[in-house]
């Protein structure tokens, strides 16, 4: 078949007797030969065995992991950076025009840390099989690619050298490499079962995972130390933090950029993790200001209050928005940044922040998909969206990174 354009996800589109595919580890422009994967009663999913045209983009994958039936997360190692970002920006745009009527040139930008697209990723889930060997689950499979080394893990990620040892009785393993040079290594165990933890290459914290985002020390304190701009935050065990090493920052300077936070100001931070964009928020407002963070999380809650100790004009509650508004009261604000999980806001959430009348929304998103439904959302109720730029924070994968802002008409 020959391949057409990208879609959302790492596939490219292709029709096949009049039906669609989508067809992974190929290029727009392709000619190739499919092995179909899967089939619906709408389309079919296929992996490019052979190619028999190759586009101009196409490069040999420098991981031997990478392709069909192998490791499922990287999405694009076939391709030039370059042409990743081509094809993100392309997504990005094409879901605005889809499902917010948005048309709007896109451009995803490099992400400092990680220039080759390759030893950037600080914090990696590994699977472990039933003999306890670590590796990355296939494609839309619960089967396991075992792996000695992953390329988009950094470096010293990869020197504790988890994938050199067997972990009987683990389910997955978490490695993390904090930008303040602390390592932690988060086991689930298997139900009923115990993990004997190797000696590993390199130092590190053991934390025992109990579900829920709950994790307990076992060796060393778990506590993360990570930077962005001049400011030190701790995170907990396997708390959310950006795992590109230039992500954080580079995403907090745009979320000032756009939210134009002034003295003296009310700003919202919701899903406000571990306080990273409510501390540069609480710098701007200054202490005649005021910012509230929202986290449903309880030890990111603990951690938010610990890294915003000396912004007495910075408040961080646990709850979950769609009701903690209600709960806290809060009927208004000056500027509100939302940065949701991938399943977005929502509309409930959409129009709630909207009776706030805030002058000025900042929405960082890591979906444009769910970005773009919630944009058309808000346009309906006089935010429409005023500016955009996105960000490779993902390099290899189909994943990016965008922040818009949205301004009260």
């Amino acid at each position: 078949m020959t391949v057409g354009p990208v879609a959302h996800g790492g596939w490219c589109v292709a029709r096949h007797e009049g039906r669609v595919v989508f067809v992974r580890h190929a290029l727009p422009g392709e000619r190739v030969i499919a092995d179909i994967t899967e089939e619906t009663s709408r389309f079919l999913r296929a992996d490019a065995v052979e190619i028999l045209e190759a586009s101009p983009d196409r490069v040999v994958p420098p991981c031997p992991y990478a392709g069909p039936g192998r490791c499922g997360g990287c999405d694009w190692q076939h391709a030039t950076l370059e042409a990743q970002r081509r094809l993100k920006a392309q997504v990005v745009a094409e879901q605005l025009h889809r499902l917010a009527g948005i048309e709007r040139e896109v451009v995803v930008e490099e992400v400092p840390g990680a220039k080759d697209g390759l030893g950037w990723r600080t914090r990696v889930q590994f699977a472990a099989n039933p003999t306890g060997e670590l590796g990355f689950r296939k494609h839309r499979s619960h089967d396991i690619q075992v792996v000695d080394a992953c390329l988009i893990a950094h470096p010293e990620v990869e020197a504790v050298g988890a994938e050199g040892y067997d972990w009987p009785g683990a389910s997955g393993i978490e490695v993390i490499a904090s930008s303040g040079g602390d390592r932690a290594v988060v086991v689930t165990p298997r139900p009923r079962r115990t993990v004997t933890v190797p000696d590993l290459d390199a130092p590190a914290s053991i934390l025992l995972n109990q579900g829920k985002g709950r994790t307990v020390p076992r060796r060393g304190s778990g506590v993360l130390h990570e930077q962005a701009g001049d400011r030190e935050f701790r995170v907990a065990g396997s708390g959310f933090w950006q795992v590109h090493p230039g992500a954080a920052e580079t995403l907090l300077d745009v979320v000032l950029d756009y939210a134009r936070p002034e003295p003296g100001e009310w700003a919202l931070d919701l899903y406000c993790g571990v306080g990273l964009f409510a501390a540069g928020l609480a710098e701007a407002v200054g202490e005649e200001g005021a910012v509230f963070g929202l986290e449903s999380e309880a030890a990111a809650v603990r951690d938010a209050r610990a890294n915003l100790r000396d912004l007495p004009q910075a408040q961080v509650e646990r709850g979950r928005v769609e009701e903690a508004l209600d709960r806290f009261q809060i009927e208004r604000a000056d500027v509100v940044v939302a940065d949701p999980p991938r399943a977005g806001l929502g509309r409930e959430v959409v129009e709630r922040i909207c009776s706030l009348e805030a002058s000025r929304i900042v929405y960082v998103s890591c979906d444009p998909a769910t970005l773009a439904r919630d944009l058309a959302w808000f346009a309906e109720r006089g935010y429409p969206l005023a500016e955009l730029r996105a960000f490779d924070a993902f390099p290899m994968t189909h994943h990016v990174e965008c922040v818009a802002l949205l301004i009260r008409e």
